[in-house]
Order: C-alpha cells, then structure tokens, then sequence
C-alpha cells in the first residue's frame, strides 16, 4: 500500500508514494534521480547517505520515507547555486578533501550541519563532527583543510589553502 508524501528537495516541492518500507535514500535516488547521495553500508555507520531534512544532518540509509513527509530536504546536489559551487564544495576541491568521492557528498552534508552549528570550529571539533563519516581513503587531513577553508570562506574571510 502507498502513501502520497510531500518533499521539498533542493527548494522544489515533490508529491511522490511511498511503501513503509521505502528509505529515504532510496526515494532519492531512485524516484528523484538525485544520485548524489550514496549508499555505502545500509546501516547508518559509514555517512555517505547524509543530507539534511529541516536544516539538521540526517542519515538516511535508516530514516523511513514517510517520516520525511512536510520536510525540506537538502541534498548535495542542492549545494550549488546557478553553477556555483558553494564554499563546502569549493573547499574539498581546493583543499583535495576527497580521492575516490565516495564519501564526500555525505561529509560536505555534515559540514553543512557543522558549519550551521559552528562557523568557526577548531581541528578537534571538526574531527567530532565526522566521527559518523568514513573516508576509506583520505586519512581525513585534507577534509579537516577543505572544512576549514569553507569555514573561513563563509566567514567572509579569505581561506588560507594548504595546497
């Protein structure tokens, strides 16, 4: 049986059915084609299926569909503006905060959250905000960079690039 539920993804607003059992990730990316947000365990551990939903960093490889509905959601593909790239985006390309990009649209969507939270935060509490995130790749010294330069940028202060 479907439910009819309203989404507002990335500033439109979407009337979609849904099962019980649909997750949120795969509405997206499967009845969306909003690809972006990536399935990595199914089980809420690795972070790469982070967006947010209200304004607050949500993983959504766990959260049903339904629960969603009335919601705003935001998805990395959403981050830009009329071909801009926004500071987060901006900073892991100049600061090379990713290698294979699997997990990086969920980290830019914790830094989202982070940097709404905290626009000027220390090494330490970068470093708290991805504990749900992994990056199989990086060590994560350059996501710190790429967070801080987005940080810096949003700030309105020029970022500092390592690179």
């Amino acid at each position: 049986m479907s439910d009819k539920i309203t989404l507002t993804i990335n500033g439109k607003e979407q009337h979609l059915a849904v099962e019980g059992r649909h997750l949120l990730v795969d509405v997206l990316r499967e009845q969306c084609q909003l690809t972006g947000t990536h399935v990595g365990c199914d089980t809420s551990s690795c972070g790469a299926c982070v967006v947010m939903v209200d304004g607050l960093s949500v993983k959504s490889c766990t959260m049903p569909a339904a629960a969603a509905d009335g919601a705003e959601i935001l998805t990395v593909e959403g981050l830009s503006t009329n071909g801009q790239l926004h500071p987060i985006q901006e900073g892991f390309k100049e600061e090379h905060g990713l290698q294979c990009g699997f997990c990086t649209p969920g980290m830019m969507m914790t830094t989202k959250d982070l940097l709404a939270r905290n626009p000027n935060p220390t090494e330490d509490e970068i470093r708290e905000a991805l504990e749900g995130n992994f990056c199989r790749c990086t060590g994560y010294h350059n996501i710190v960079r790429a967070i801080q330069y987005a940080a810096a940028k949003m700030r309105g202060e020029a970022p500092v690039s390592a690179a």
